[in-house]
């Protein structure tokens, strides 16, 4: 395959389109497939989650990584016994549930590979309108399944079953739940009508943003330290404790504006 980087004459723009052509080379099968998109969605969670598996072993033994939970008086670390509860629970929903739904959702989408890769510009713009998007979209509809009781008892009840979240815990939740978040995510992409790069970046942030908002852990290298209008793991746990205020899974403003936000 024979293809000229475009001409914006820059490191960047090479590099991307050097990493999109090794990505389309002979794997257009895969990448086309409709179930491609949950099973990364599953094996990116879990290998985000690794780290995190590692820091709740390190803390039965070790203060400073205690001193970084945000619970460090309500208990040990989960154990790895209530880690492997939750993989198997959230892997048979996946198979029987979110696979064969999103692999019909993806059929119907029909997406296409283009042969040139985003202009960084391109990739920055796309990837953080997906975001902004994502966020919007899930604050009203986490903030509907808290005031609507049947939306509540039925969808999303399940979730708050952990008053102290892990990271694993950000894919426990019901089917529906699951499959609605999977397919705001895939929707905001297709709105914004992103390159298939950018798609990928997107959903890589997500999960990485979703698994440390569930955490448990105020690390001093965590993004929201970086980035003052992320909630981060203090946010989303305020959520969890209280069951009220702070719906949005990843910036404040929504919650500052309409009245929701706590600390």
């Amino acid at each position: 395959m024979n293809l000229s980087f475009p001409e914006q004459g820059d490191a960047c723009a090479r590099v991307l389109q050097g990493l999109w052509v090794r990505v389309r080379a002979g794997q257009e099968e895969i990448l086309l497939s409709p179930y491609l998109p949950a099973s990364c969605a599953l094996l990116t969670h879990l290998l985000l989650c690794a780290p995190f598996l590692a820091l709740d072993t390190l803390g039965g033994v070790c203060r400073r990584v205690r001193s970084w939970r945000i619970s460090a008086g309500s208990g040990p670390p989960p154990s790895f016994r209530r880690w492997f509860g939750c993989f198997r629970t959230v892997l048979y929903r996946y198979l029987t549930a979110i696979l064969p739904a999103t692999g019909l959702f993806q059929a119907l989408r029909s997406p296409e590979l283009p042969d040139l890769a985003p202009s960084c510009w391109q990739l920055c713009v796309e990837v953080c309108a997906c975001i902004l998007l994502f966020d919007s979209l899930y604050y009203i509809w986490h903030f509907s399944m808290h005031r609507f009781p049947w939306l509540y008892r039925n969808i999303h009840q399940l979730h708050h079953q952990h008053r102290v979240p892990f990271a694993l815990a950000a894919q426990d939740a019901s089917a529906t739940e699951l499959l609605s978040l999977l397919l705001l995510a895939l929707s905001s992409a297709w709105m914004v009508g992103c390159h298939p790069l950018s798609e990928i970046l997107f959903h890589l942030l997500n999960s990485w943003m979703a698994v440390e908002d569930h955490c448990g852990y105020n690390l001093p290298w965590a993004l929201h330290r970086l980035l003052p209008f992320l909630g981060g793991a203090p946010f989303h746990h305020a959520h969890h404790s209280r069951h009220n205020g702070n719906y949005a899974p990843y910036f404040t403003h929504w919650d500052h504006l309409f009245g929701t936000y706590i600390s």
